[in-house]
């Protein structure tokens, strides 16, 4: 009784602050969100129209004013896009390029950004700068001398023509060193006390330490070389070595008109992969993005 005595009344102020707080905490949340869900619907009104349009026949497509909802869903730009393409083929293509260009960024781009973040050797500085410099170059102007390059190795009409020149890139490197860095010196000190070879400490030290990293380079890739489509378009022969955005857009293209239908149908199913390896990794990517420093 003491204690609520000695507690001082509210004044008219102070109820004037806690009805505004109350003012604010009703009101203030849905203005909050209004912006946010105005930002939430344009990102995701692309991917809302290609599933919408995938459903629609083509005159619906090209209806204007344009409608989102189907007046009449239909699956047969899904059944026209099956039967149309070597689905299987061009499908194992875009996986094996992918898994494999992945898979070269995975180890390569680990390797020497490990070299360059925690060993010393003569020229360190030089080769860093390098990878920088190149980091920095559009991939255009590297195209043409890329494929004569190819060309003269013999590897175009070939799935290693695909993989080969995207096994290792500067992206990968710069990102692998900035967050092995940030590991410690005194790890890899204590491992070399131990008798532990540089490729061990690789192997058994580096490489469990720098899965969120490993994760954002594999799931960046991966996403690069999925939706990759001009070089694949430039180096393979033949419908037998297409991947998924060259035949697709192959099979799209009528004789005087864009089938449109079939075009947003393969977008769908192109996505799917994609947004499967993402949901898996996402924790990892996330993580990644937030220890490298990457925005």
């Amino acid at each position: 009784m003491s204690t609520l005595a000695t507690l001082p009344a509210a004044t008219p102020d102070t109820e004037r602050t806690l009805r505004h707080r109350r003012v604010r905490q009703t009101w203030g949340r849905p203005w909050l969100y209004l912006p946010l869900a105005g930002a939430l619907l344009l990102m995701i009104a692309p991917f809302l129209w290609m599933l919408s349009g995938s459903f629609k026949p083509e005159a619906d497509i090209r209806r204007v004013p344009p409608v989102l909802v189907p007046t009449a869903p239909t699956t047969a730009n899904y059944g026209e896009l099956f039967s149309t393409l070597d689905f299987t083929s061009m499908f194992a293509n875009s996986v094996i390029v992918a898994l494999a260009v992945t898979a070269g960024n995975l180890i390569f781009c680990s390797m020497l950004g490990y070299a360059l973040a925690k060993l010393e050797f003569r020229g360190q500085r030089a080769v860093f700068l390098l990878v920088m410099g190149t980091l920095m170059i559009p991939g255009l102007v590297t195209f043409v001398p890329l494929y004569v390059l190819v060309s003269n190795m013999q590897l175009t009409g070939s799935l290693i023509g695909l993989v080969l020149p995207f096994l290792a890139g500067p992206f990968g490197v710069f990102l692998m060193r900035q967050f092995i860095s940030t590991l410690p010196d005194e790890l890899i000190d204590a491992a070399r006390v131990d008798g532990c070879r540089e490729l061990a400490i690789f192997a058994k030290i580096i490489l469990p330490l720098t899965k969120p990293a490993l994760a954002t380079l594999g799931i960046i890739t991966f996403l690069g070389s999925w939706n990759n489509f001009l070089w694949p378009l430039v180096v393979a022969q033949n419908e037998s070595q297409y991947t998924l955005p060259v035949g697709l857009a192959l099979a799209s293209s009528g004789q005087s008109f864009t089938r449109f239908g079939i075009l947003l149908a393969g977008a769908v199913v192109v996505l799917l992969p994609v947004m499967l390896v993402f949901l898996l990794f996402q924790r990892q990517f996330v993580a990644g993005i937030a220890t490298t420093g990457l925005k």
